[in-house]
């Protein structure tokens, strides 16, 4: 793996200097380190000059024997104004350097929506329009893109009142690791996790009745509920049975506009499981091939094919299932613009009612990063999601969420797509954080959002399922923090 030094002289932007050299350099190890530094191979310096009265931010570089530099005077004190600054010198350098102009500019925060969102809110539409091009540099399509998701999600974030709450499920089993993931996750084929998983369903099930119950006394009007993992399909019919009961016994579900369950992996979609999600009213689910090329599908470690993820969907669909969404993600090991654009059109002729489309992220701790593994570069990554929009819009989806992940390829976006009125609206509330998410499970985090102000606070269960078990009555003691932080606002 090639090393590239990042140096960082005279400033504390080392954050944002390190994710955009990333963006260019998806599998280069970036070393960060403050002041000068010597190096046998590639060497990016960031700078603060502070000459006098005037002060400029500098970004240079020596890549593969060629030497470049950017420098740009900065105005005044004001700090952010002097990391945007930066970002554009280095942004400056390194197209140039590499060929590469990434859509999302210098942005690189999680929630470009969101910021949109504000922009218009402060600006209006043609103000926030213009920062983004002018000031982040985001390209014109995916500045039309920000504009389109902030619409759909105002609509729906509009809808929440003060005393509302989703309630997420989480299930940490799957039927196997998949390359890029990071997730708390175990294989339920384990003999570690077949022992764990009778009493972690039962400590949960414990944990929705006291959490429900704290609920009840609030006042907290339920909204959507999600089972999330992990794949929660990968429990038996019977558990989830247990654990769907045990929602409907311990929160008024007559309230919530929308009941999703992960069914994720097409291997663990059986006739029985499915007649228990039917029993329980659940809304909609999601089925997630990630991909209809069987090859790519061996690379990244699923254990099942394009074909069974086709069975899956005629079988939910012949069982009575109105609301699919499939995911797919764009970037795997082994996967081509080609072959990507063949999902597509697979997934688009299936007509599920929502499609959600994800840039491959370099987690630290998958095995994809783990065994050094190259991925894609930026300008195939946009081929790719440029073709997504083109197909899916054509064929009746529109864009209504939208977030990135760390380190994900060429600085892409995660989208969902739907059709009109199949909007997941958990996944608004969750991502824009714009009322509460109580969460029961291991790995789960309660994010606790103020009435009427932008203040978050946020609980974390314990990650790992053997450690939720054994130290459950913590996690308990923990739920009090609920009920004192609304105590200190007035629904």
């Amino acid at each position: 793996m090639n090393v590239t030094l990042l140096e960082i002289i005279d400033h504390s932007f080392h954050y944002e200097m390190e994710n955009l050299c990333r963006v260019f350099f998806p599998n280069d190890e970036i070393k960060v380190i403050k002041g000068s530094g010597s190096c046998d191979g590639d060497k990016i310096t960031t700078a603060l000059v502070k000459n006098g009265g005037k002060v400029a931010v500098r970004a240079a570089a020596e890549l593969s024997g060629r030497e470049y530099s950017s420098e740009l005077p900065a105005t005044g004190e004001d700090e952010d104004e002097q990391e945007r600054l930066m970002a554009v010198a280095l942004f400056n350098i390194l197209t140039e350097a590499t060929g590469y102009t990434p859509k999302w500019g210098i942005l690189t925060g999680v929630r470009p929506s969101k910021l949109m969102i504000t922009l218009i809110n402060d600006y209006g539409k043609q103000g926030a329009y213009g920062y983004f091009t002018e000031k982040l540099l985001v390209s014109g399509q995916k500045t039309r893109l920000a504009m389109a998701v902030a619409d759909a999600e105002e609509r729906i974030i509009k809808s929440s009142a003060p005393n509302s709450f989703s309630l997420y499920v989480g299930i940490p089993f799957c039927p196997t690791r998949c390359s890029y993931c990071s997730f708390v996750s175990h294989s339920i084929e384990s003999p570690g996790a077949k022992k764990l998983v009778p009493d972690y369903v039962e400590k949960l099930c414990e944990e929705l009745s006291i959490t429900g119950g704290i609920a009840r006394d609030l006042g907290l009007r339920l909204e959507s509920v999600y089972f999330g993992g992990g794949t929660p399909t990968s429990l038996s019919a019977e558990s989830l049975d247990r654990l769907l009961y045990a929602v409907g016994n311990s929160f008024d579900i007559r309230s919530a506009r929308e009941y999703t369950v992960e069914a994720g992996r097409p291997d663990t979609i059986t006739a029985d499981r499915l007649e228990v999600l039917k029993k329980y009213g659940i809304s909609r689910i999601s089925i997630n091939p990630q991909t209809f090329n069987d090859e790519v599908l061996k690379n990244i470690g699923r254990s099942h094919s394009a074909g069974q993820a086709l069975e899956a969907y005629n079988l939910s669909r012949s069982m009575g299932f109105g609301n699919i969404n499939m995911d797919l993600i764009a970037g795997l090991p082994g996967d081509t613009v080609e072959s990507f654009m063949t999902s597509v059109d697979t997934a688009a002729k299936l007509a599920p009612e929502s499609i959600t489309v994800h840039s491959l992220a370099l987690k630290r701790s998958s095995g994809l990063v783990t065994r050094g593994e190259r991925v894609e570069d930026g300008n195939r990554m946009s081929a790719m999601l440029e073709y997504n929009a083109s197909k899916l819009g054509e064929s009746g989806y529109f864009p209504y969420y939208m977030y990135r992940q760390s380190r994900s390829l060429g600085n892409m976006e995660n989208v969902g797509w739907c059709r009109p009125g199949a909007e997941c609206i958990y996944n608004v509330f969750m991502m824009e954080e714009c009322h509460t998410v109580l969460a029961c499970g291991a790995g789960s985090v309660t994010k606790l959002k103020a009435p009427r102000e932008n203040h978050i606070e946020r609980i974390f269960n314990f990650k790992y399922p053997y450690e939720y078990i054994n130290r459950f009555r913590e996690l308990v003691d923990r739920k009090k923090l609920i009920t004192d932080f609304y105590n200190a606002y007035k629904i």
